[in-house]
């Protein structure tokens, strides 16, 4: 028998997370050799060849002017402040601990949604947020040994992350995810270039490294057509919380490939984080809206820069 359109829907989403992870796991191995700017610059540029070319495919670059829209604008920065943090981050933590933080994201979204926005979010979610966000903590350890400065730069590309999420709610229907993306692309290239002499300047590459931050804006590009599958194959609640394998993978690669064992408090912190996920995916569920922790998953928010 074929698989339902819920389990393909959450395969699909779970191949989307591989993706992810190993363009992070890419990227930080690349950033052993070279400075975060030029991982940008490089990365960027062909992602922007490559999704541009499928956004020309579809159509979506014959009205270019709309990339000036200002929640497209904003966006486009929420994703810059991002990816520049999230890289900083990555390339200073273990790849697990990066990842723990970011599964915060759709939480941060349901607050940022409700105090911007003014969602009606009740107090059984409010809690779940508390709670995720006290995992984090468990995770970043401010004031303990341990404590990295690092971590706060990671916590720092969640709620750019959540910018750039609720803006993307704004952005009329009309403008095309691919010219979003295309955009985004473009963007990331810019700002690479921007910041490689501050960072360092340029570093002389081997074709090997060259191809394998080819590979990473590739598998950027895999992720994200299957992120968009999965959420048009099923139930958004049922496979939604299958974003969180992202997690277990940035935990097996960084075991494999960096040697890096999680600790006690990056498994609490993280377990504590995936729970109050969950749960707010199932409140979502419950009152029978699709609020922005489940949107949060959806093929708009997947991580073009990052």
């Amino acid at each position: 028998m074929p698989p339902s359109p819920n389990l393909r829907g959450a395969l699909f989403m779970i191949v989307a997370m591989v993706g992810f992870t190993l363009n992070d796991a890419i990227t930080k191995f690349s950033s052993e050799s070279m400075n975060m700017a030029q991982v940008m610059l490089v990365r960027g540029a062909f992602a922007s060849f490559f999704v541009g070319l499928l956004a020309w495919r579809r159509g979506a670059l014959v009205n270019p002017a709309t990339m000036l829209q200002p929640m497209v604008a904003m966006r486009v920065a929420g994703e810059a402040g991002a990816t520049v943090s999230f890289l900083i981050a990555l390339a200073h933590l273990p790849i697990g601990n990066v990842s723990a933080v970011m599964q915060a994201l759709p939480l941060a979204v349901t607050m940022g949604a409700a105090l911007v926005f003014g969602e009606s979010v009740g107090w059984r979610r409010w809690t779940a947020i508390a709670a995720g966000f006290v995992g984090v903590l468990i995770i970043v350890r401010p004031g303990f040994e341990g404590f990295s400065v690092y971590s706060l730069v990671a916590l720092a590309s969640v709620a750019c992350c959540a910018v750039r999420d609720l803006s993307t709610k704004r952005i009329p229907q009309a403008i095309p995810t691919m010219l979003v993306s295309t955009a985004t692309a473009l963007a990331m290239t810019v700002l690479g270039a921007l910041l490689l002499s501050p960072m360092g300047g340029w570093t002389p590459m081997s074709v090997r490294s060259t191809m394998l931050l080819a590979l990473a804006a590739v598998l950027v590009l895999i992720g994200y057509q299957f992120i968009i599958t999965a959420m048009r194959s099923g139930d958004i609640s049922f496979i939604a919380p299958f974003r969180y394998t992202a997690l277990l993978w940035s935990i097996l690669l960084g075991l494999v490939i960096f040697g890096d064992v999680p600790d006690l408090p990056m498994i609490v912190g993280a377990a504590i984080i995936i729970g109050s996920g969950l749960y707010a995916l199932y409140r979502e569920r419950v009152v029978g809206r699709q609020q922005p922790a489940a949107e949060s998953a959806g093929p708009d928010m997947a991580p073009d820069g990052i």
